[in-house]
């Protein structure tokens, strides 16, 4: 039985019931994944967040599945992006929730074994946060679906439409997403704060946000669903076929499961992409704020 429209996708506000009914409909659970950081003095700095978490409601409401409680902190300031924020930030202060490398990933493999031991065995990520990020995630994704008769599919939302459109930080593309999903949350006339002192300079602003409209922000939104839409409905096809076919239980997981696997990505920290400048950066400025995240270890 398909869920209905406009029934209830989120973890959060599922009675018992009403979870274990979306469950056995759909056993896909999906985690937005974003932050807060800065976007121009022209947007809301939870862009990143609020379009995963359009993506993944707008998912679970076509195909069926729950859509875990978001994650509003990612990796930033470290390796590739210490350089970006001296050129974009400067010594302002961002306001970001920025967290380092090794305490995401560790986490990460936690609501792994959390999705795992509710039941979930098509786990689908969408991180809006992207750049390299979700490389390392995927590092972590293999190295437990390595064990697990699991599948955990990791895309950042300008993966879902690469080809069509290209990413951006705050310009066009970013911004007209915001335009399309949450008109309210973008000023387009507060663009000239940037010029005033104390208001925390340009932001990070992308030099074409100027060009970003709802319409443009629509077109990509709703590519990236079609993409997402179909990834998913291959995975419940596959997990009601899995259903007839003879699978080995996954006992619960516990705490030193996952450390087990921890201990391998860890081991692995130097080639994390978020531990290291992109090659053809030039190094941060010895009197820059961002130095000491240069290399993360």
């Amino acid at each position: 039985m398909k869920p209905s429209t406009g029934s209830k996708t989120l973890w959060s506000e599922l009675l018992p019931y009403e979870f274990n009914r979306r469950l056995d409909e759909c056993p896909i659970v999906y985690l937005p994944l974003g932050l807060c950081e800065p976007h121009g003095q022209v947007s809301a700095f939870g862009l990143d967040t609020l379009k995963a978490e359009w993506l993944c409601l707008r998912t679970a409401e076509k195909v069926g599945g729950v859509v875990a409680p978001s994650m509003g902190y990612h990796i930033h300031e470290t390796g590739y992006h210490a350089r970006w924020l001296e050129d974009e930030v400067g010594d302002e202060n961002p306001l970001m929730t920025g967290i380092p490398p090794a305490i995401f990933i560790h986490l990460f493999l936690y609501q792994l074994r959390t999705f795992v031991n509710a039941g979930f065995r098509k786990i689908v990520v969408l991180s809006g946060h992207s750049g390299g990020n979700q490389k390392d995630l995927r590092l972590a994704a293999e190295a437990f679906m390595k064990r697990y008769e699991v599948e955990v599919w990791v895309r950042s939302d300008p993966e879902l439409v690469e080809g069509l459109y290209e990413g951006d930080h705050a310009g066009k593309y970013e911004i007209s997403q915001l335009m399309y999903i949450r008109p309210e949350l973008v000023e387009m006339d507060r663009a000239g704060l940037g010029d005033l002192a104390g208001t925390g300079g340009r932001l990070a602003l992308g030099s074409d946000a100027g060009e970003a409209n709802p319409e443009l922000g629509k077109m990509i939104m709703e590519a990236c669903l079609e993409s997402m839409v179909e990834a998913a409905a291959r995975m419940k096809s596959e997990s009601q076929t899995a259903v007839k076919a003879v699978t080995v239980p996954i006992p619960r997981l516990s705490y030193a499961d996952i450390e087990e696997i921890w201990r391998e990505v860890s081991q692995q920290a130097d080639q994390w992409v978020t531990a290291n400048p992109w090659p053809s950066q030039s190094s941060v400025s010895p009197q820059s704020q961002w130095k000491p995240y240069e290399r993360y270890r």
